[in-house]
């Protein structure tokens, strides 16, 4: 994994625990819900920034692809 792979990835954790650390705390007029749209937002961004930098988002042709783009190349 190269560096800007882990920073990204570092910064990935942060936003999730930056997100579950806003969707459990209590509201400031001491009512029983939690969460908030902030959080939720930042969960779904910490989570498709670590799917990035894990790389799970590269194309990666197949073997019959990669036969099919040799054998046509001009």
């Amino acid at each position: 994994m190269t560096a800007p792979r882990m920073i990204e990835l570092a910064v990935a954790v942060l936003f999730l625990v930056a997100g579950v650390w806003f969707y459990r705390r209590k509201p400031a007029d001491g009512g029983d819900s939690y969460g908030s749209q902030g959080a939720v937002l930042l969960l779904v961004v910490g989570t498709i920034a670590a799917i990035h930098a894990l790389g799970l988002l590269e194309y990666h042709p197949s073997q019959s692809e990669l036969e099919y783009f040799q054998e046509h190349r001009s």
